[in-house]
C-alpha cells in the first residue's frame, strides 16, 4: 500500500512540474537590485528635474496605453512634484479634449483641474488594443508593485525605511526585455521575454529605445538619452504619482520624533522633581 502511494505520488509531481511552462520551468528570476533614488532613505526629497523628465517620457510614451486617472493636470504645479509653473499646466491642459456632456459638441479643451485623459473611451477598447490585456493604471503602480527579500535581509528595510520596492522593479522590468528569449525559453505568440517579470512572458513590447524622446532644452547633453535613463525617469515619476506627499509625510514624522524627544525629556525632568522631596 505504502509503495502504491509512492508511485501515485511520483506520478503526481511528475505531472505538475510538465503542466508548467517552459519559460517559469527552466529560467528563474533574479534578485532586484535596489537602485539609487533621491527620494530614498528618511531624508529623500524628489528631484524636481527628474520629475520632469520622467513626465515626458509619460507623455510621450506611456500616456498612449496607459491611463493615470487620478492625478489632474494642476497637481503638476504642486510644490514637492514637477512643479510646472502655472502657465504651462494651462497650456498642456489645453492640448487635450475632455469629454463634457453639457459643451458643444460633447467635448471641450481641458483645464487645469480636469483629470489626466485615459487613451481609450472605456475598457473593452483598451482591451481590444492591446490584446485583450488591460493595461494597468499608472495612478498608484508604484505603491502597488514591489520586490521581495530573502531573510534576514528585509527586516533591515525597517530601519533603512526602504519603499522604493516599486520603482526598484518598474526600473528592472523596462531593462529586463531579451531578444532572442534564452535558450529553452518558451515565448507564447503575442508574448515577449521579460526576465523579472513573473512568467517572463509579458503582453507589453518593449515600450523604451535608446534616443526615443528628446529632452527639453537644457537637459539634452547632460542626460543620457537611453533606456536605462528613461526608466529611472519614468520609475521616479510613477512614485512621486503614486505617493505625491512623500516629502511633507518625512517632515512631519520628523517633527513627531522632535516633540517625543522634547516630550520625554520633560517628563524625566518632572520625574526627577517629584522623587526628589520623597525620603529613602
Amino acid at each position: 500500500m505504502i509503495k502504491t502511494k509512492s508511485i501515485i505520488g511520483a506520478l503526481l509531481v511528475s505531472m505538475l512540474f510538465a503542466a508548467v511552462p517552459a519559460v517559469a520551468q527552466d529560467h528563474g528570476t533574479p534578485e532586484i537590485k535596489k537602485e539609487a533614488w533621491s527620494f530614498a532613505g528618511p531624508f529623500g526629497t524628489y528631484d524636481r528635474n527628474q520629475l520632469q523628465r520622467g513626465f515626458q517620457v509619460f507623455k510621450e510614451v506611456c500616456s498612449s496605453c496607459h491611463s493615470a486617472r487620478l492625478i489632474a493636470f494642476r497637481n503638476l504645479s504642486e510644490p514637492g512634484g514637477p512643479e510646472f509653473t502655472e502657465g504651462q499646466v494651462k497650456a498642456l491642459a489645453a492640448e487635450y479634449e475632455i469629454n463634457d456632456p453639457e459643451a458643444e459638441g460633447g467635448k471641450r479643451p481641458g483645464i487645469a483641474a480636469d483629470r489626466w485623459p485615459s487613451p481609450f473611451a472605456n475598457e473593452q477598447e483598451a482591451r481590444d488594443a492591446n490584446g485583450g490585456a488591460l493595461p494597468p493604471d499608472f495612478s498608484v503602480l508604484a505603491k502597488a508593485r514591489g520586490t521581495t527579500q530573502p531573510f534576514p535581509w528585509w527586516i533591515f528595510n525597517y530601519f533603512t525605511a526602504y519603499s522604493e520596492g516599486g520603482p526598484d522593479y518598474i526600473h528592472a522590468l523596462l531593462n529586463g526585455y531579451v531578444d532572442p528569449p534564452p535558450h529553452g525559453a518558451e515565448v507564447p505568440e503575442g508574448k515577449h521575454y521579460n526576465t523579472y517579470f513573473p512568467g517572463h512572458a509579458l503582453g507589453m513590447a518593449p515600450p523604451l529605445s535608446d534616443g526615443l524622446v528628446t529632452y527639453e532644452a537644457g537637459e539634452t547633453g547632460s542626460v543620457p538619452l537611453t533606456v536605462d535613463q528613461y526608466s529611472r525617469d519614468v520609475a521616479s515619476y510613477m512614485m512621486w504619482m503614486a505617493e505625491p506627499h512623500l516629502v511633507a509625510r518625512k517632515e512631519a514624522g520628523f517633527q513627531v520624533i522632535a516633540f517625543l524627544l522634547v516630550f520625554a525629556g520633560l517628563m524625566y525632568l518632572v520625574k526627577q522633581k517629584l522623587w526628589s522631596r520623597v525620603e529613602h
